[in-house]
Formats: structure tokens, sequence, C-alpha cells
């Protein structure tokens, strides 16, 4: 009677097994993300700002650049400005809106950038060892000696204001991190079963770490990235409001916050609305990124 329910027991495992493989890896991250609404939430959010961005001519009902000191800063609900104007007579929709294009896409490129050399660079320490991980990871402790925030104003002020500057000390700011999460797991995988089998089958490094070790780190990797664009957009609006970043008259929320911070006892309600802006945007990735986590671990 044991060996029947053994028996039984297996081949409901089996049936799982092939159900699992047919359905294939992503499907099952697919399924677990449709049972998290914050995380489908928060994406829709995401998408519906990306759409409205994207395509800003047609949302905009303003130039974001047109002024009148006639019309300055009006309140909320005004007639034709629905979100009101703000220091100089520009309607505040239009320059968030477009403001959305910049606070996007300092946030999201530094990100990208800096996963790709972040992850070739730890992939290569993790793998290689010895005194190639001894190099590049003592180089990247050197950038831990210095807050995130610290380092990208530094980096800024020596290169200069501007948005390139910004995004190269964005990027430089973010792959020591990248560095060392993929240095950690790839470490954790180097020596598994199957790698040790591709090496005893006479594959190259190079054919190792593309087929068998990418497949297995590039997902954490990923998820931690995705996890930085949050901090990424909050730095570059700190660097635009600081004046390191973008500059006048370019819409941008951050430097929209230092433009308006004299008219906070004025139009309070006006000028937080870039800061609201960046909060939003800022929660719903982290929500996602936090998402995505749970979908991709197999154990959860």
């Amino acid at each position: 009677m044991s060996s029947t329910a053994a028996a039984a027991e297996l081949a409901v495992q089996a049936k799982q097994a092939a159900l699992y493989r047919s359905e294939g890896y992503w499907a099952g991250v697919w399924k677990r993300l449709r049972r998290d609404p914050v995380t489908i939430a928060c994406s829709l959010i995401l998408l519906a700002m990306l759409i409205v961005i994207v395509f800003a001519p047609l949302f905009a009902p303003h130039d974001p650049y047109q002024g009148s000191m006639i019309r300055r800063l009006r309140p909320i609900g005004t007639e034709n400005y629905p979100l009101g104007t703000d220091e100089l007579g520009r309607d505040m929709l239009s320059r968030l809106i477009y403001g959305g294009r910049l606070s996007w896409f300092m946030g999201i490129l530094p990100v990208a950038l800096a996963f790709v050399i972040g992850t070739t660079l730890g992939v290569t320490a993790g793998f290689v060892g010895g005194k190639v991980n001894m190099l590049i990871m003592r180089v990247t402790d050197v950038f831990y000696a210095f807050p995130s925030v610290l380092l990208a104003v530094a980096i800024s002020g020596a290169l200069g204001a501007g948005i390139l500057n910004a995004i190269l000390a964005l990027t430089l700011v973010f792959i020591p991190p990248i560095i060392r999460v993929a240095e950690s797991v790839t470490t954790g995988v180097r020596n598994l079963d199957f790698v040790d089998a591709a090496r005893a089958s006479g594959a190259s490094a190079f054919t190792i770490v593309r087929v068998h070790v990418l497949g297995n780190v590039l997902g954490p990797i990923f998820i931690y990235a995705t996890s930085l664009i949050s901090v990424c957009m909050i730095l570059a609006s700190g660097l635009s409001f600081l004046g390191l970043g973008t500059r006048p008259p370019e819409p941008e929320w951050g430097l929209m916050l230092n433009t308006l911070r004299t008219a906070i006892y004025v139009q309070p309600w006006v000028a937080v609305l870039p800061g609201a802006c960046i909060f939003v945007t800022s929660i719903c990735f982290n929500l996602v990124s936090d998402g995505l986590r749970q979908a991709m671990d197999v154990k959860g």
C-alpha cells in the first residue's frame, strides 16, 4: 500500500514538473505577477505616464516655454490652466508633461548604462576570481567610501552643469553597487555542477559565461537595477535642483522645484506638483521592482 502511494506521489510530481516545463519559467513569472494587484496597478500608472510623456505634444494643452507675467502663479483649477501656472506664467500641466521626458530619461539611462558596465565587470570578477577579482572589487570599494549623493554632486560639480555630465556622474555612482551584486551572484554560480560539467566537456570560458552563467545571474542583477531607477530619478532631480543638471528654461521636475521654491508661500499647491510627480514615480518603480523580485523567486 505504501509503494502504491509513493508511486502515485511520484506520478503527481512528474505531472507537475512536466506542466512547469511546458509553461516555462517566464509564464510562471507572469502568472504570479497577475496575482499581485499592487504591482499591476503601479505598472499601469507607469505605463500611462510613459504614454503621456512620449506623446507629449498630443496631451500638453499649451507651449511649455511660453509664459506671460500677466497670468503668473495662477491657482489650480484656473480656466484653460487646470494645474495653474508657474512663476513666469507658463502652463504647469504642459511643463509637467514635458518635464517627465527629461526626468525619466535621466532616471533610466544612467541605470541602464551602469547595468551593462557593472554586470560585465561583476561577472568577470566573479567568474575569473583571483587577482582580477581583487582589482575590480578593491576599486569598487573605493567608491563605497563616499555617500552616493555626495559622490554624484562632487562628480557633477567637477564636470560642470549639464544633462550629459549629470548622466555621466549618475552612471559612475551606480556602477559599483551593480558590480558588487553581479560579483556575488556569479561567485555563487561558478562552482555549481552544471558549470563544472561544461568545463569538463571542454567549453571555453566565454561559452560557459554566455550560455550557463548569464542565464542564472541576469535575473537578480536586473531586479536590483530596476530598484535603482527610483533612486537615480531622485538624485537626478536633486542635481537639477542644485543647478548641476538641467538648465533653464528646460522643463524638468527637479529644476521646476528649484524655480518654484520662492512661490511656496503664494501658491503652495502649484509649487509641490513637481515633487508629487517625483514621489509617485519613485514609489511606483520601487513597488514594481519588489513585485518582479517576488514573482521571479521560484521559492516564493
